[in-house]
């Protein structure tokens, strides 16, 4: 678990920063800034971003950004918000994070009293990452310069006539402007930083495959454009009926979803599901949406009601999971009785072993001897198993749990009224 700790001056990261982090088990690495200048690092292999400003005027944790507010920050920012990687941004760092996110009008509007106190918003107790916190200690003084926030931004700690000393942007990054220099050795400030490392490690999971899909993107769509036709056939061999409920796991782009919209037809229902908002976006720019819903979320633990759905397909997903068993057990909750779960990939083991230059492992989760049973153990019956150089595909059937007889209650298919398309 690595968090990169983005400032200007060279050498190690802030003692303070680090002696915090490495009690919770965090690594650190240290990406400088140039003024002006991107800094040259990319989030492979990061799990979290903490930012701490670049050279200039002299405040709180960090140091004035040599980015402007109008600059949009450096790509390295703008490429962790756009894949959700966790960002806290302290003191001066906190205007690139609110340049990276897209300014607004907003500012604070200068405070009254001399030494005003911050304190915790009502937002606050709903944060993910501020929810529980004590209030902030009296020894940490409010940063008094005006500040851009984007549209959207939730405020999480105020001070009279400086509003916006802590906020949220999104999900994922967090700003908090009135830490000192040494702001680390407060207890306060400890906690935070410690809350942070906990959560940008049981988010890493995410993380890691956000950061990697988000750069591929924009160029996913065309580069396997060919492997089209392969879809179709894949997605035939499910032979779902029409008005079902029909879900593309792990979609990407969103690929499989014209071929399961053939099948369950105008009254059914298709959803495209991935974790990742930047394939969701690409998905949408190609077209998806005319098949389908798109959703944002973790296939381990799905916004779907149990028995609701009739049919998952799911292309190169499992076996990278980190915990594959769970997934498919959520897979059997979600799925109605009798529902068809198929696994494939446009290519077999073999030929991927292969283009990796490595042997079929023989612990492979998706070899038949081991695919098998962790089906079984969650509920499924294989019933079609293929692995050639062409494709890999398996099929596999939901068992009826009891009561699930001929005569028990069947959950209800979407009617054309509310058809998605």
């Amino acid at each position: 678990m690595t968090v990169a700790v983005v400032q200007h001056a060279p050498g190690e990261t802030p003692p303070a920063v680090s002696r915090v982090l490495a009690a919770a088990g965090v690594d650190t690495r240290t990406v400088l800034l140039t003024d002006g200048e991107d800094p040259s690092a990319d989030l492979d292999g990061v799990e979290g971003l903490i930012v701490l400003g670049g050279r200039g005027r002299r405040h709180g944790f960090g140091y004035g950004s040599g980015f402007g507010e109008t600059a949009g920050g450096p790509a390295l920012l703008r490429d962790a918000l756009a894949a959700e990687v966790p960002v806290l941004a302290l003191g001066a760092g906190t205007r690139m994070l609110a340049a990276g996110g897209g300014r607004a009008v907003r500012t604070a509007s200068g405070a009254r009293d001399a030494d005003p106190a911050v304190r915790l918003t009502p937002a606050a107790g709903a944060d993910p990452l501020f929810a529980g916190a004590e209030p902030p200690s009296p020894g940490l003084r409010p940063a008094r310069d005006p500040l851009h926030l984007p549209v959207g931004a939730v405020v999480l700690a105020s001070c009279d006539g400086l509003p916006e000393q802590a906020f949220r942007i999104g999900g994922s990054a967090w700003g908090v402007r009135f830490l000192r220099q040494d702001g680390a050795a407060d207890p306060w400030a400890a906690d935070l930083l410690a809350r942070f490392a906990a959560l940008a490690t049981s988010r890493s999971e995410h993380t890691a495959a956000r950061a990697f899909f988000t750069r591929r993107a924009e160029a996913w769509e065309e580069r396997f454009a060919h492997q089209a036709p392969a879809y179709e056939a894949g997605v035939a061999r499910m032979r779902l009926a029409p008005g079902g409920v029909a879900v593309d796991l792990g979609c990407g782009t969103g690929r499989a979803m014209p071929a399961l919209r053939e099948q369950v037809g105008a009254g059914g229902r298709v959803l495209g599901i991935d974790v990742t908002p930047a394939m969701l976006a690409a998905a949408a720019r190609h077209g998806r949406t005319r098949h389908g819903h798109l959703l944002a979320a973790d296939c381990t633990r799905l916004p779907l009601p149990g028995a609701s759905v009739h049919g998952i397909f799911s292309a190169g997903l499992l076996d990278h999971l980190p915990d594959p068993y769970a997934a498919l057990r959520e897979w059997a909750r979600v799925s109605a009785p009798d529902g068809v779960l198929l696994l494939f990939h446009p290519s077999g083991r073999a030929e991927r072993a292969a283009r990796h230059g490595r042997p079929l492992d023989p612990a492979d989760l998706l070899a038949e001897d081991n695919l098998r049973p962790a089906l079984e153990g969650a509920g499924w019956h294989l019933d079609a198993y293929e692995d050639t150089d062409g494709r890999f595909l398996a099929r596999a059937v939901l068992r009826r749990r009891t009561g699930d007889g001929p005569g028990a209650a069947q959950p209800a298919r979407p009617s054309p009224a509310g058809a998605s398309r």
